[in-house]
C-alpha cells in the first residue's frame, strides 16, 4: 500500500473536488442518490452480513464486551433500519440554498443569509458501522463530501458499506468520491487526517473519551466533540413511580452500550425508602450492578459502595450509579457537576420543578417524563444523526442536516455605492 499520509492526502484532494460538485446539485439529484443507496443496502444485505460476521468473530477473539459486540452487530433488522433512515433523510427538506434573515437597509440594500454546505467533513468513529451510512447520507443531503475513518473492529463491514454507498451515489449522478472510507487500520491515518487543513473543513469524532481527547489534542482542523454519555434520570418526590420504573428500566436496560443509555440514577430523599428497594429489585432481575452512595446502601442491601469516579463514569454496560438527593436543586447541581452534558431527564408531576430542571441543567438534551434513549436524531425527526454534540459551538445535541451547513451573507442591490 502507498504511504499512509499520501493515501489520506489523495482522499482529501478527491473529496475537495467532489464537494464542489455536490454543493451545486439540485435536491432531487441528491434524493435520487439517497433512495438508490437505501435500495442497494437492502439488496446487498447478505454481503454486509458476511463482512460483519468476520468483524464479530475477530471482536469475540479480542475479548470485546457484549455491549461493544452489540454495537458492532448488523442483522437484517438493523440493515433495514439503516436503509429506512437513509430514505427518511431523502424526505427531509433540503437546507442548502435556504435564504433567511432578509432585511432592507435604509439605502435600499437587501441583506440576508444563505445556507450552504461546510465542504469536506471528516468522521472518525469506533465500533458502530451504522455511522458509516448515517454520516454518508447526511453529508450527501447537506451537500458535503465525507471522509470516513472507522475503527479497526468494523473494518470489513465499513468497507462494504462505503463501497455500496459510493457506487449507488455515483450511479445516481453524484460526483465520484462523494463518500470515501480510509481503507486502512493504520493509526497514522488518523494523524494524517487531522492535519489535512487544506482539504478537510471539519472533524467530527464519535467514540470513547480517549478517542475524543486524542482528536482534540492532535487536530489542526475545527472539531465538534461528542464526549461521554453519562446520562442521568432524577426521580422527584412527586413522580409517578410506575412511570419512573418504566423509564429507568428502558433507559438503562434496553441497550446499555449506547451513549444515550442512563448511567446514573438520582432519587429524592422523601421517596427513597419506598422507591429504591422496588427499583433495585427490578434492576437486579435484569442483572444490573448497582453502585450506590451511603443512603442508597441503606435501602438496597446488595448494592456496592460507589466512589466519586463511579458517578462520573459512562459504563456502557449493565452497571448503574445511584444517589439520594435532597431536592431538585441538589439534583441539578449533581448533574452539572458529575454529568457529561449529554442527556438528562426528570420524572415529576410538579410543573415548576420540571421547568427549573429544563432551565438549569446544562446539557445538550434535557427531558421531562421520558427515557434518555430518545436522545437521537431519528427520534427527533432528523432522519438520522451524524453525532450528538456536547459542545456549544456551532452545534449542540443531535446533529442533522442543518448542523452540517454554514451560511454566507448575501446582498441584493440596485446600483448603490458607499459614500
Amino acid at each position: 500500500m502507498e504511504n499512509v499520509a499520501e493515501l489520506v492526502r489523495n482522499l482529501g484532494i478527491q473529496a475537495r473536488k467532489a464537494a464542489r460538485g455536490l454543493a451545486a446539485l439540485k435536491p432531487e439529484t441528491k434524493n435520487k442518490a439517497l433512495r438508490g443507496i437505501a435500495e442497494a443496502l437492502v439488496a446487498r444485505s447478505e454481503d454486509i452480513k458476511r463482512a460483519n460476521a468476520i468483524d464479530l468473530e475477530a471482536g469475540k477473539n479480542k475479548g470485546l464486551s457484549s455491549a461493544m459486540l452489540d454495537r458492532l452487530m448488523l442483522d437484517d433488522k438493523r440493515i433495514k433500519s439503516m436503509a429506512q433512515a437513509v430514505e427518511q433523510v431523502a424526505l427531509l427538506e433540503d437546507p442548502v440554498g435556504e435564504i433567511y434573515d432578509m432585511k432592507v437597509r435604509p439605502n435600499g440594500l437587501r441583506v440576508g443569509r444563505m445556507r450552504m454546505p461546510i465542504g469536506v467533513i471528516g468522521i472518525i468513529y469506533e465500533s458502530r458501522p451504522n455511522v458509516t451510512v448515517d454520516a454518508g447520507a447526511l453529508c450527501i443531503k447537506s451537500g458535503n463530501s465525507v471522509i470516513l475513518r472507522g475503527g479497526s473492529e468494523a473494518i470489513h463491514t465499513n468497507k462494504v458499506l462505503a463501497e455500496i454507498m459510493e457506487r449507488a451515489a455515483h450511479e445516481s449522478g453524484l460526483p465520484e468520491n462523494s463518500v470515501q472510507l480510509i481503507p486502512t487500520t493504520d493509526r497514522s491515518a488518523v494523524e494524517a487526517m487531522l492535519t489535512l487543513n487544506d482539504c478537510i473543513d471539519l472533524i467530527i469524532p464519535r467514540g470513547g473519551k480517549s478517542l475524543i481527547e486524542l482528536v482534540v489534542k492532535t487536530s489542526t482542523i475545527p472539531v465538534i466533540k461528542h464526549y461521554d454519555g453519562n446520562c442521568h434520570v432524577f426521580v422527584d418526590e412527586s413522580a409517578d413511580l410506575d412511570m419512573a420504573e418504566k423509564i429507568i428500566i428502558n433507559a438503562k436496560c434496553q441497550r446499555p452500550g449506547v451513549c444515550n443509555a442512563m448511567e446514573s440514577l438520582l432519587v429524592h430523599k422523601k421517596i427513597a425508602a419506598d422507591f429504591l428497594p422496588r427499583i433495585g429489585e427490578e434492576l437486579r432481575k435484569r442483572n444490573v450492578e448497582i453502585r450506590g452512595d451511603t443512603e442508597t446502601l441503606k435501602h438496597i442491601s446488595w448494592a456496592v459502595p460507589a466512589t466519586r469516579e463511579d458517578f462520573q463514569t459512562e459504563y456502557l454496560d449493565l452497571i448503574l450509579s445511584v444517589a439520594v438527593v435532597g431536592d431538585v436543586g441538589e439534583a441539578i447541581e449533581w448533574i452539572n457537576t458529575y454529568g457529561s452534558h449529554h442527556t438528562d431527564a426528570i420524572v415529576t408531576r410538579d410543573h415548576a420543578n420540571a421547568m427549573r430542571f429544563l432551565n438549569e441543567v446544562d446539557s445538550a438534551c434535557v427531558f421531562v417524563n421520558c427515557s434518555t434513549r430518545f436522545s437521537d436524531g431519528g427520534e427527533f425527526g432528523m432522519g438520522c444523526e451524524i453525532g450528538i454534540s456536547t459542545d456549544k459551538l456551532h452545534a449542540r445535541g443531535p446533529m442533522g442536516l442543518r448542523e452540517l451547513t454554514t451560511s454566507k451573507f448575501i446582498v441584493f442591490g440596485d446600483g448603490q455605492v458607499r459614500g
